[in-house]
């Protein structure tokens, strides 16, 4: 079985502060993916192992003519204690410009929610950084968990995420103290993140666990009066955020009067040809994919001081 969302179904008009979520279970647990990572859903099959692999990757197959690596999530969850079956489904994904095979038991439906009915998890509960839940959404009476994909793969594969080594490899650079926002609700990428533009020299940082905390954090500093480029000179912005998404935010910040001068840079693992039209019908001063740190800090650069 192989099946493609179909995109008539799952187009979403830009800055609505919705998404699709693909419901899939696991050990009878309720799960969810932003279907905007999701390119086909397939029967699973005969996997290939590879030697010294992760433990997590169960090997590799080919379909079509595409080599993908397939990723047993219920071992990474620690959900394994059913054996693979036949029956089991592959969702295939592809984000941070790379595809993969995740292994799931079944997959459900899709639905469409809106972000203010996804709550951040508890870090207590969900592992703060070490956790890979980054929203919980309530639907039809059950809870689905959404996963953070970007971590499962950062921790299978390292090299695949935002790479520290790439600034310090940059020239020496002077300290910025200019402020910029941050809007990333990933704990995981949050840390990388902040770690690579302090690096960088960046030293007055906002940080903001979601678009509706950037936005009321952007409101509070209007009402402070004086030049806004004062108080944020720059908004880097996930996309998929509980409560308000990225494009919802800038959505928001080009229809206010003061705060539409901001740049806002989209920095996402969704960045494709679809979502880079969406970026700049809402106003996106620039888009740039996960991981590419090095890029980021260079639009940081142009972007925070042209509205000096």
């Amino acid at each position: 079985m192989s099946k493609q969302p179909k995109k008539s179904e799952i187009l979403i008009e830009s800055g609505t502060n919705e998404l699709e979520v693909m419901e899939f279970t696991i050990a009878d647990r309720h799960f969810g993916i932003n279907v905007a990572k999701v390119v086909e859903i397939m029967q699973s099959t005969t996997v290939n192992p590879m030697p010294n692999a992760n433990p997590y990757i169960e090997g590799i197959f080919k379909p079509r003519d595409t080599i993908m690596t397939v990723i047993n999530l219920p071992m990474y969850l620690n959900l394994d204690s059913h054996q693979s079956s036949e029956r089991d489904i592959f969702i295939i994904t592809n984000f941070n410009k790379a595809s993969s095979a995740f292994r799931v038991n079944t997959v459900e439906a899709i639905h469409r929610i809106s972000w203010t009915a996804i709550e951040k998890p508890d870090e207590a509960i969900y592992g703060g950084n070490d956790g890979v839940a980054t929203g919980i959404a309530r639907f039809d009476g059950r809870l689905i968990t959404i996963i953070d994909f970007e971590k499962i793969i950062g921790d299978i594969n390292p090299k695949t995420t935002i790479q520290i080594s790439e600034i310090e490899r940059m020239p020496d650079r002077e300290p910025v103290s200019r402020p910029i926002m941050i809007a990333e609700d990933s704990p995981f990428l949050k840390q990388l993140i902040l770690e690579a533009l302090t690096t960088a020299g960046y030293t007055n940082i906002i940080d903001c666990n979601s678009g509706l905390e950037a936005w009321n954090k952007l409101n509070e500093l209007k009402e402070a009066g004086g030049d806004i480029a004062e108080h944020c000179s720059c908004v880097i912005t996930d996309i998929e955020m509980p409560q308000m998404d990225g494009h919802r935010l800038i959505k928001l910040i080009r229809e206010d009067e003061h705060l539409k001068v901001l740049p806002c840079i989209i920095f996402s693992s969704l960045i494709n040809e679809e979502m880079m039209r969406k970026g700049i019908s809402l106003g996106a001063t620039a888009q740039i994919s996960k991981p590419e740190i090095g890029q980021l800090v260079g639009l940081i650069d142009k972007y925070a001081i042209r509205i000096q």
